[in-house]
């Protein structure tokens, strides 16, 4: 940088000092105009996480904060509060089924449209089944899961809920009657309370195209910004904050 502006590496660090005091501008478009969100948090190292909210249709970032939790209910206010007093009024946000989330975003906006993420209820409810269950119910309900991403229309979904429904008569109540004791039937009965429970959040993005269905957009974002910060560790807290604010301001996508 010095050699190309032909400042002294000196003034350079007080520039980039002096930047990172400073806010970046606010969003130039009106947040009105975003309809379809994605919201989802990451931890860059924990317990210290990222929260992010990224308009779907054109994947890029509206708002970003470090040192937000998703699983703080105060947090997700104060991060979502600002956001709708300056005009978001979302029609559909796609989340990873985080129920804290779920509830700021419904008494924020009531008539939102949650989705949820097909992949992280694919990816976690795979987990709970084991790769080899050994169990009848465990390998029915492991079967269900490995369709869920790749329901595309209104017949598969059909398809899917009929073999769900199934699964139910057959072996639902047992496991829901059950106590959970040992690791193995405590997860099979976490996997089928989670499916049960996010049936009716799952479909939305077959009756509208622009709701996305996962939140693998944002998750990528994450990931690109994860890699640029590896170059820049060793930040002050207060740094490291003013660092994330400049890059989501400067690097929407």
């Amino acid at each position: 940088m010095s050699e190309q502006s032909g400042h002294s590496e000196a003034k350079i660090k007080r520039i980039i000092q002096q930047t990172l005091k400073q806010d970046p501008p606010g969003h130039l478009q009106p947040l009105s105009t975003y309809k379809y969100l994605i919201l989802d948090g990451t931890f860059l190292h924990r317990p210290k996480s990222i929260l992010g909210v990224m308009d779907a249709s054109t994947n890029t970032i509206i708002a970003g904060e470090y040192g937000v939790s998703e699983f703080s209910i105060p947090q997700l206010y104060a991060f979502l509060q600002p956001l709708k007093r300056r005009g978001l009024t979302p029609f559909s946000c796609t989340i990873d089924g985080n129920p804290h989330v779920y509830k700021v975003l419904k008494e924020l906006w009531p008539d939102i449209i949650i989705q949820r993420c097909m992949v992280h209820i694919q990816r976690q409810g795979l987990s709970w089944c084991r790769r080899f269950p050994k169990r009848t119910d465990a390998k029915h309900l492991r079967n269900l899961f490995k369709q869920v991403c790749y329901i595309n229309n209104h017949q598969e979904q059909y398809q899917f809920m009929l073999q769900l429904r199934r699964f139910e008569y057959r072996f639902g109540r047992d496991i829901e009657m059950q106590p959970g004791k040992g690791k193995v039937f405590s997860d099979l009965k976490k996997a089928r309370s989670m499916l049960v429970k996010a049936v009716p959040h799952m479909f939305h993005y077959l009756d509208n195209a622009s709701i996305p269905r996962t939140t693998n957009a944002l998750e990528g974002y994450y990931s690109r910004l994860k890699e640029r910060y590896r170059q820049h560790r060793g930040l002050t807290r207060d740094k490291l904050r003013s660092y994330f604010n400049w890059f989501f301001y400067l690097k929407p996508m």
